[in-house]
């Protein structure tokens, strides 16, 4: 019988992820680590704040925890970059230092595509093999390398820690609000000249799905790009909301971006543009032959239920 806590558990993904552990008859007992009470029934909310190490060991052996999933993050990055490395990176570092201490057997973490970086060498499909290089420029790229970083020699030094690090692709969601989504909420659909920059998509309850598959033992100990598969272009996208293109070279965009910027018109600058023009493409074979987990739905039907959800962002005309 496992005994799961969940940090971030009361979140938009650590709900689905808690609920789903709590019905499983495999599971003994779900906290819900969080500055939030759970509502999940059947879940035990507890008080954590990942910030503040302080006690967090001895609460995992007071309840006798043998697996972490880690989700506790900053969901929308903004301008307190020092926050979002107190909450990413600090916190991700309290979670494994406390897991190692209170001989936690499994942490589960959710890292991100972010982590290979926005480069124009990417190869078309990224897998687990590629390098994490993350951009210096982009806060939340450099946190999740920095955090991988870490894990990787907490392998060496702590083997006995089983990890599971999840490389997410973009999560949709029937209730998924962010600086993603908002590129589709304008009357024409951003694009970089040159550039079809694809996407893939992930449905949040697939990834839930693979988090717990995790939690329980059921896939071996890895690194795991999750994504559903295929891909979607900027143009496929624009086509499928019926939006014109605006089409923008980068050098202007930059510029404008800048000026937004310094103007506190915008929480983006220029660095921005990589992520517009190289996203990593997840390859999502290991994720399906190794650990077992096929996303039920793929990048393009994750984006077709997102619309569902979010009719309002289809242009009606």
């Amino acid at each position: 019988m496992r005994r799961v806590m969940v940090t971030g558990g009361a979140g938009f993904l650590g709900s689905r992820v808690t609920g789903l552990l709590s019905d499983h008859p495999g599971v003994d007992v779900v906290l819900s680590g969080d500055l939030r009470d759970s509502e999940v029934p059947g879940v035990v909310s507890v008080e954590v704040d990942v910030t503040d190490p302080r006690g967090l060991p001895e609460l995992l052996r007071h309840h006798r925890v043998d697996t972490v999933v880690h989700l506790a993050a900053i969901v929308n990055p903004g301008r307190d970059v020092q926050g979002e490395f107190r909450v990413d990176v600090q916190g991700s570092s309290n979670v494994l230092a406390a897991c190692v201490e209170a001989g936690v057997r499994r942490l589960v973490v959710s890292s991100s595509g972010a982590a290979y970086g926005y480069h124009a060498d990417n190869p078309d499909w990224i897998d687990e093999t590629d390098a994490l290089r993350g951009n210096d420029e982009f806060p939340y790229s450099r946190h999740k390398r920095m955090v991988e970083e870490m894990l990787a020699a907490a392998r060496t030094t702590h083997p006995a820690l089983e990890q599971v690090i999840f490389r997410i692709g973009t999560i949709l969601g029937p209730t998924v609000r962010n600086q993603i989504t908002a590129l589709w909420d304008a009357k024409r659909i951003l694009h970089i000249a040159g550039s079809d920059s694809p996407f893939v998509f992930v449905w949040v309850d697939d990834v839930a799905a693979a988090m717990v598959r995790a939690a329980l033992g059921e896939g071996p100990a890895g690194i795991y790009n999750v994504a559903g598969d295929g891909a979607l272009t900027v143009p496929q996208i624009a086509r499928r909301l019926r939006k014109p293109l605006l089409t923008i070279p980068a050098p202007l965009l930059a510029i404008a971006l800048a000026i937004g910027s310094a103007l506190r018109l915008t929480d983006h600058g220029p660095e921005k543009i990589r992520f517009l023009r190289y996203r990593p493409v997840l390859r999502n074979d290991r994720l399906k032959e190794e650990f077992g987990y096929t996303p039920r739905l793929t990048s393009a039907e994750a984006f077709e239920e997102y619309l569902r959800t979010h009719p309002d962002v289809v242009h009606a005309g």
